[in-house]
């Protein structure tokens, strides 16, 4: 553990510059698909499969560097010299669920995927998830040789119909997002096409998409699924969808997710892309949104298209919910009081310095009254990250906060460009 603790910080201190691309990496994705899982005592991490995919769609430059921490990263190291060639950060459902009630009742297991550029020569790979406290608290490393003959190669012949909705004109270097049906019967992907093309338009109406809408790639995938719909358990229906979505994830009436994460990812295989976003065909009002993970939402209800735009906040940059419950939620746990959040646009004052501070217009009282929200369009409203109090937003309203909100607060506004730069730039 003190020797990941070490890479991990000496990986934070490396120079801006990245090492030239081609040096280390084939223009080829390394997909790595892990189980994780456990209960309140025992945790773990278990390498399923290693693939690769025919394409690298992810950046080229700034390889070391992340935007932000997120719950987790994956490290490419090189075997022989142990130097960090590669970091990603990401969330996790599974991260969450450790921050529920049930992870005290029973064990549980949950799929993740993670993508990375492929290594010219053989590496270590290291998983580190993050508690709440941001503390390493479980860790994989595994190796990765490139003459290892039960490395699957996917991607190369069956390739799942598809059609670009919105294309950049620097395709290679911008930013690609697949958006991908599910619960669509084959006599329905007409309407997905449809739906993903509002997405799309959803989206790129929102700054800072819309200045840079030639940094993206947008494109549908049409799955098929055995019927029509997805899984809504506390209604008792239940559906079978490509990739077994369903509604009332940790009891959570409205949260939406798929625990078939390696089948969504083996739909995908063989085109480019970075970012998911999941259309599930149903009326019934939900989503869920994971940081470099992917966005799940009902692609049949009336508030689709801002529900899109919140929830690819959450996949896309790793803004974090503002909005709170007065009686509590199942997530009310996830911020520690004491300690600052990773993510951009909520803050504990811990280290307020990191965050927004540098926004606020002279004279900002802190905490900032909702009443004088016109007057601070930034400030530091309590409560947000599901908690009435000790958490605070930015903003008193903003898209991460309610749907009905026309735009994103400056502060989402910024920590969004940020990251459309890190990519493109």
């Amino acid at each position: 553990m003190k020797h990941l603790i070490y890479l991990l910080l000496l990986a934070a201190a490396l120079p801006a510059g990245a090492k030239d691309f081609s040096t280390h990496f084939e223009p080829r994705t390394l997909r790595l698909d892990y189980i994780m899982g456990g209960d309140s005592t025992d945790r773990y991490i278990m390498l399923a499969e290693q693939a690769v995919l025919p394409q690298w769609a992810g950046r080229r430059t700034r390889l070391k560097e992340v935007p932000v921490d997120g719950d987790a990263q994956i490290i490419v190291r090189d075997k022989a010299t142990g130097d960090t060639l590669y970091r990603q950060p990401f969330a996790t459902l599974y991260n969450e669920w450790l921050t529920t009630p049930e992870v005290n009742e029973r064990p549980r297991s949950f799929e993740v995927t993670m993508l990375t550029p492929l290594p010219k020569r053989e590496a270590l790979i290291d998983v580190v998830l993050f508690n709440n406290r941001r503390e390493p608290m479980l860790t994989l490393t595994h190796p990765y040789r490139p003459d290892d003959v039960l490395i699957a190669r996917k991607g190369e012949r069956t390739i799942t119909p598809h059609r670009y909705l919105h294309r950049s004109s620097h395709p290679e270097s911008a930013i690609d997002v697949a958006i991908i049906g599910e619960g669509y019967a084959a006599e329905e992907l007409d309407s997905f096409y449809t739906h993903a093309q509002r997405a799309v338009d959803a989206i790129l109406s929102f700054e800072p998409y819309t200045s840079h809408a030639d940094d993206f790639n947008f494109v549908a995938v049409g799955a098929v699924s055995p019927e029509s719909g997805v899984s809504i358990p506390r209604k008792g229906e239940w559906r079978n969808a490509a990739f077994g979505s369903h509604f009332s994830t940790f009891y959570s009436d409205r949260y939406l997710t798929t625990p078939k994460v390696h089948a969504v990812h083996d739909a995908l295989a063989g085109i480019p892309y970075e970012h998911i976003i999941i259309l599930a065909n149903t009326p019934e009002y939900g989503g869920g949104g994971f940081f470099n993970t992917y966005l799940l939402t009902s692609a049949r209800h009336r508030t689709f298209r801002p529900v899109t735009v919140h929830e690819f906040g959450h996949s896309f940059a790793g803004l974090a919910d503002e909005y709170f419950y007065e009686g509590g939620d199942a997530l009310d746990g996830s911020y520690p009081f004491d300690v600052e959040p990773w993510a951009k646009n909520i803050t504990t004052m811990v280290d307020f310095d990191s965050k927004w501070k540098d926004m606020l217009p002279e004279g900002t009282p802190v905490p900032t009254d909702p009443k004088d929200a016109e007057k601070y369009p930034v400030g530091v409203y309590e409560g947000g990250g599901y908690q009435t109090h000790g958490i605070y937003r930015p903003a008193d309203e903003c898209r991460m906060r309610n749907n009905t909100y026309p735009t994103f607060c400056p502060v989402c506004r910024k920590a969004l460009e940020e990251v459309i730069t890190f990519y493109t730039e």
